[in-house]
């Protein structure tokens, strides 16, 4: 950049080197705006500057390039592209304990997000490993009522919850909760998404009022601290109507997906995980209700977009495909359930 060049060539060293850091900091802000703002490519495009001149100027294991390499592996994380994120994660997670410590909260960090990972990709009981890993470590350094650390308690409860252990789950959650409420206050956006999730797991359990009851409560609250079209409170939208669905009320439970739906699809993106499992869900409920054909196109768009953004061997993927199995089989379409079928039985992996 000859304009930089032409203004630092005179400097003296000490402050030629400020004036390198502070440029460098700045192209690493710029790089969490666009990632906040989903624009990944830009991004990564400020990430990849900030990685090249720390590593130059401060080394590669200097707090501030292990910081971007963690950032880096952050976008991919948010595109699904959960290999690619785990290998950064990994190279961050190498540095920092080096550089750092193993107890050190950014090292913690990285092992949390690499347990958010192995969550997503459906690797349940590697995800416990690492978020216990990670839950020792913040209790140890930062306490047990650490924002930190009763967020890792939270996602443990998710996967509890994943796993169907729902009792172990509502244990998890109401630590968290507790912790929640009393650090950050009843209306806080992780205060509330605790309260959605338990509401999920009173859902799951059959006490669907007790579930309605909590939604309605993470809702309001969400409305009010986030607004309707943010992604926590159409994660709530959502849930509601699985309420409605779950009791048959089959018409309530559309009229929900389809406001969660045009949320998603605005707010995220028509192919993210999270459209694709209202997607997903509206196609049962039109399953249920014998709209046959609606629900073939709800799961085959889910299942088009669950294979590019989550892999073949991920268990929502092959949910949908058992889904659609089910409906052709139901229809007497023996070739196009067979054919799915086999598609099935080669996308079974060892962690399902």
């Amino acid at each position: 950049m000859p304009h930089i060049n032409a203004m630092t060539k005179h400097m003296p060293p000490q402050c030629l080197a400020l004036s390198i850091i502070k440029t460098l900091d700045g192209a690493c802000a710029l790089g969490n705006v666009f990632r906040r703002h989903g624009r990944y490519k830009q991004a990564m495009k400020w990430f990849g500057r900030a990685l090249a001149g720390y590593g130059k100027a401060l080394g590669v294991d200097h707090p501030d390039t292990l910081g971007t390499v963690h950032n880096m592996a952050t976008v991919f994380d948010r595109q699904g592209q959960y290999v690619k994120a785990l290998e950064w994660y990994g190279r961050a997670l190498t540095g920092r304990e080096k550089a750092l410590g193993v107890d050190h909260p950014d090292t913690l960090t990285t092992v949390n997000t690499m347990a958010i990972v192995f969550h997503r990709q459906g690797q349940y009981e590697k995800a416990l490993e690492w978020y216990k890993r990670a839950l020792a470590g913040r209790e140890k350094a930062l306490g047990v009522e650490h924002t930190d650390t009763l967020t890792t308690v939270h996602t443990m409860a998710i996967v509890f919850a994943r796993q169907g252990q729902y009792e172990k789950a509502l244990k998890w959650y109401e630590r968290a909760l507790a912790g929640t409420e009393k650090t950050l206050g009843v209306d806080h956006p992780d205060t509330l998404g605790t309260v959605n999730n338990m509401a999920i797991v009173f859902d799951r359990q059959g006490q669907h009022e007790k579930a309605l009851e909590w939604y309605e409560r993470a809702l309001a609250g969400r409305e009010k601290a986030l607004g309707v079209d943010h992604p926590d409170t159409l994660h709530a939208v959502h849930t509601m109507a699985s309420v409605f669905e779950n009791q048959g009320q089959y018409s309530k439970a559309l009229e929900w997906y389809e406001r969660a739906l045009a949320g998603r699809e605005k707010a995220l993106g028509v192919d993210h995980p999270d459209t694709l499992q209202t997607v997903h869900n509206m196609a049962l409920v039109f399953d249920n209700q014998g709209q046959y054909e609606k629900a073939q196109e709800g799961y085959e768009r889910a299942l088009t977009g669950r294979e590019k953004a989550l892999g073949v061997h991920h268990p929502r993927t092959q949910n949908t495909l058992r889904c659609l199995v089910n409906l052709h089989q139901n229809a007497g379409q023996t070739s196009q359930a067979q054919s799915l079928q086999a598609r099935l039985y080669a996308s079974k992996s060892p962690h399902n």
